[in-house]
Parts: C-alpha cells; sequence; structure tokens
C-alpha cells in the first residue's frame, strides 16, 4: 500500500476519533443545559402524562421543556431521574414504596404517600409532589347489566353470587398473592370457575358474556368504551398506586417555581377521568400531547 494512502487512512481515523470524543462528550454534557427533562414509562396513560407534565411547564414557566415518552420501564425511568439524565416524571405511591424503596405492601394510601414523600429526599434526592388524584390499580369489572342483575356496587356483594360467576383473568393475576387468590381469601369468594386468558381478549370475554367479570386496571381506557362498572375494594385488598409528579431537588432548587405549577395538577384527575383520557389515545387514536393540552386548556391550566 502507498505511503500516501496510508496517511490518508491515518487522517481518515483520527479524524473519527475525534468525532466520537466530541460526540460523547455532547452526551454526558446535555445536562449542562438548562432545559428541563420530562420522560414516561412504557405505556399510554405514561405517554399522557409525561406530555402533560411538560405542556404545563413549558407554557406555565417560559421554560424548554424535552418530553421523551415511552422511555422503559420504572428502573429506567426512575434512574434516568436520579441520575440527572431526567428531571421529573409521574410515579405510583404503590410502585415507590415496593418496586423501588423494597418495602412491604401498605393498604393505606395516605400512609403510603407519606412514607414515600419522608423517604425518597433522604434516600434518592427526589421529591414527591401532590397526588394527582387517580389511583391505577387493579379493579374488578362487571358489564352494567350483571351489576344490575345481582345488585353489585362493591366487592363484598359477589359473597352472595359468587358461585352463579365465571371469573376472566390474565394469568399473572391468577396467581398473584394480591390477586385472585388474596381476593377469594379477603372476601370469602369461591367462584364457579376461574378462566385464565390474554389480556387482550379479557374485555371482549366479558362484553359477549363468556364470563361475569374481570380483573382491570382502575384507568383502562376500555372501561370506558365499554361503559363498565368497577366494584369498589370496600375492604381496600388492593394496594394503591396514586399517581403523583416526581422531581429531582436539584432540579426544584434550580427552579423552585416548578413546585407551585406542578402542583396545579393535585386532585384533578380521578380513575374515569383518567381511563377517559386512556380511551382518547387506545379508542380513538389522539395523540397524547394532542389529548394533554387539550385537558389542560380545559381545566384553565395553561
Amino acid at each position: 500500500m502507498k505511503k500516501g494512502m496510508l496517511r490518508e487512512i491515518g487522517f481518515l481515523m483520527l479524524a473519527l476519533v475525534v468525532t466520537t470524543i466530541v460526540g460523547c462528550s455532547s452526551l454526558t454534557g446535555s445536562k449542562a443545559t438548562d432545559e428541563i427533562t420530562v420522560v414516561g414509562k412504557n405505556f399510554t396513560e405514561q405517554d399522557i402524562m409525561a406530555n402533560l407534565v411538560g405542556v404545563l411547564i413549558e407554557k406555565n414557566t417560559g421554560q424548554k421543556v424535552s418530553v421523551k415518552s415511552f422511555l422503559g420501564g420504572t428502573d429506567v425511568c426512575f434512574n434516568a431521574v436520579k441520575n440527572g439524565n431526567a428531571d421529573a416524571y409521574v410515579e405510583y405511591t404503590g410502585t415507590g414504596l415496593v418496586n423501588i424503596m423494597g418495602e412491604k405492601v401498605m393498604s393505606d394510601p395516605q400512609k403510603v404517600y407519606e412514607k414515600v414523600k419522608a423517604a425518597f429526599p433522604q434516600k434518592y434526592k427526589l421529591e414527591w409532589l401532590e397526588p394527582i388524584g387517580f389511583n391505577n390499580t387493579y379493579a374488578i369489572a362487571v358489564t352494567q347489566e350483571t351489576a344490575q342483575k345481582y345488585n353489585l356496587k362493591k366487592i363484598s356483594d359477589l359473597q352472595a353470587v359468587a358461585n352463579k360467576l365465571t371469573f376472566g383473568t390474565e394469568q399473572e393475576f391468577l396467581e398473584r398473592a394480591d390477586g385472585l387468590k388474596g381476593l377469594k381469601e379477603t372476601y370469602k369468594l369461591n367462584f364457579k370457575d376461574a378462566k385464565a386468558m390474554d389480556p387482550g381478549l379479557k374485555y371482549k370475554a366479558l362484553v359477549e358474556g363468556q364470563v361475569d367479570l374481570i380483573d382491570a386496571f382502575s384507568t383502562d381506557g376500555m372501561l370506558v368504551k365499554h361503559n363498565l362498572i368497577i366494584l369498589e375494594d370496600d375492604k381496600n385488598f388492593f394496594p394503591p398506586y396514586y399517581a403523583a409528579p416526581l422531581v429531582r431537588i436539584e432540579t426544584l432548587k434550580k427552579h423552585p417555581e416548578l413546585e407551585e405549577v406542578l402542583n396545579k395538577l393535585a386532585g384533578k384527575i380521578d380513575d374515569r377521568e383518567m381511563a377517559a383520557l386512556n380511551a382518547q389515545v387506545d379508542v380513538e387514536k389522539k395523540k397524547a400531547k394532542d389529548v394533554a393540552e387539550a385537558w389542560l386548556k380545559k381545566e384553565g391550566l395553561i
């Protein structure tokens, strides 16, 4: 190979190394900018919440905001904020207590919130702001017809008729201690049958009468689509998963106005309304950011 060609290849390799170093520096230094980064987990509700928080901040402070939805699961979002690669995301109190802190399940919503709120600043340098209002936990759903036929309003009402009913559930709920097994023990229920099925088929099976009741999440958009009834968990069996903004303390010190701005969301969205927002994305196929912005305008928050 000629010397000129070798020298040219050498220059190209040097340029590549320099470009790589510069590129890496710009990535690691991204948080040196004044931009606020809001992240979200990889499902619809979190997509809406990330955009809702991002738009709320941007419109109320003029601060530049970057929203990164569908970033990953709890570990990914939590570590991104804890490590300073992001500033905020909406987390659930039960997830904070059990999945992040590694504590045992507690049933009192206020005590769960107080425990994570007290622990997170010291452990992780993160601050829980006021709960938004909705509780994305397990729920038991029935059709309007089934509720009327058996006069069902709360889970305890199932005791008298459970032996006539077939329960449709995803496999995980069937096996979890805080799923069907614990539910039956707590409420003294003896169902006629329990059928494990794919999560995507539960609602279809329910509305077509193949099963009489199903496990759901209390903010599922399909609850709204099919106008289903959620039975009250009158013995507080299911653990609380109330949503609230989780923000870096360092970010709050730098932008103290964020606390007041984000606390405007406190108590604003209940389970049914969150389900309706989810349905706009999952059923009506609207964009999460459009849904978030429309809701904020409706509430007079932007």
